[in-house]
């Protein structure tokens, strides 16, 4: 009998700690496109959350937790992204960094708040805080103070006089796009044709003749760096003249790939690219970051996610609470932390308090050269 009771005891010991063991990690889960046109981006925001898990992890962990990574790839569909959603709820994770649009991140959205789950995403469009979500933190900025940054920038500085703004017909590119034509409108500039074009079809050449014949003198393109790029090259090609300014999501190496030589004297308006950001936090990260993986962060939307996750941990070990709806009511009422990009701080309604935008323009090399800034 001892022969038989020993061993089942010892089997079932081994359980419990096994079981204990994983119970005890924080489950972090990561929504991104790693894969399709957006690749490249999401595979940064994977990278940022397991180059920080392990950091954290060598110190100890998170009160003692380690931290335990689980990554979902949406491609950058918001069908997928709401399947991503309902596997990371599934698999126990308490907070989900992601994803890179506002498509994805807005179709996750209910899912991660039913299930008291935080989501931290760098997408701006203004619809992701207006439904009243309290699991919802925005890292980076609102498309309404980048739309006020260009309308100043397009009609305050360059004193343009015949405006094309162009869109995708996704939530990010629509509300960039409408909420720009809304501010140069009210700051008094002419906004002549307001277009929108599907994306990855690759070909814009029937739509750019048409703007063509209106004669601008600026375009502004609110769509992603993956048509952002063949729309440059083919107006170029087209000979139209006018000034082509893209909205944040063409802050992408990938941008100048697909322009080509067209690439420079291209403007892209963003906050400050990692390479700029004067924080110690910032620099000792980028180094990391090329050290484990050989290179740099493909743009700074990897780094406003490594930042909506560190602030969630901080709000957690403040509170020595692993508790969801605390840690937002802690960061909804703290002060700035020191971020990777910069001081963090949240609104009420889950968005980040604070933004600096820069126009930069493309140089012969495809280096950014900083054409004006806030």
């Amino acid at each position: 009998m001892k022969k038989v009771i020993l061993p089942l005891l010892v089997a079932l010991a081994t359980c419990a700690l096994s079981t204990q063991s994983f119970a005890e990690t924080l489950k972090i889960g990561v929504q991104a496109p790693i894969t399709g046109s957006y690749a490249n981006e999401g595979q940064g925001i994977d990278n940022s959350v397991k180059l920080l898990a392990e950091q954290i992890n060598a110190k100890g962990g998170v009160m003692g937790r380690q931290i335990e990574v689980f990554s979902c790839d949406d491609e950058g569909t918001a069908m997928k992204a709401a399947i991503c959603a309902k596997d990371l709820v599934n698999k126990g994770v308490s907070m989900v960094i992601g994803s890179y649009t506002s498509t994805c991140a807005e179709a996750a959205q209910k899912t991660y708040f039913k299930a008291g789950v935080l989501q931290t995403s760098d997408g701006t469009a203004d619809s992701l805080t207006e439904k009243g979500y309290w699991t919802f933190l925005r890292n980076s900025f609102p498309n309404s103070a980048e739309a006020d940054y260009v309308a100043d920038y397009m009609i305050g500085t360059k004193k343009y006089q015949r405006i094309v703004v162009i869109s995708d017909f996704s939530s990010y590119a629509t509300g960039l796009a409408e909420a720009t034509v809304s501010a140069i409108k009210k700051a008094g500039g002419n906004v002549i044709a307001y277009e929108k074009v599907k994306a990855d079809s690759q070909n814009f050449t029937p739509i750019l003749t048409q703007i063509k014949s209106k004669k601008p003198d600026a375009i502004f393109f609110a769509g992603y760096y993956t048509d952002g790029g063949q729309l440059r090259a083919q107006q170029v090609a087209l000979g139209i003249k006018a000034d082509f300014i893209a909205g944040d999501a063409n802050d992408n190496p990938d941008f100048a790939k697909l322009a080509g030589s067209a690439a420079q004297g291209a403007y892209i308006v963003n906050v400050p690219t990692p390479g700029m950001l004067p924080y110690d936090v910032a620099k000792d990260f980028l180094k990391s970051y090329e050290t484990k993986f050989g290179m740099l962060p493909p743009s700074i939307w990897t780094l406003m996610n490594a930042d909506g996750m560190r602030a969630i941990i901080h709000a957690m070990e403040q509170n020595k609470s692993f508790d969801t709806k605390k840690a937002v009511e802690y960061l909804q009422a703290m002060e700035p932390m020191p971020g990777i990009t910069g001081p963090i701080a949240f609104a009420k309604d889950g968005n980040r308090i604070g933004s600096s935008y820069m126009t930069f323009e493309i140089q012969a090399d495809d280096s950014y050269r900083v054409a004006h800034k806030q």
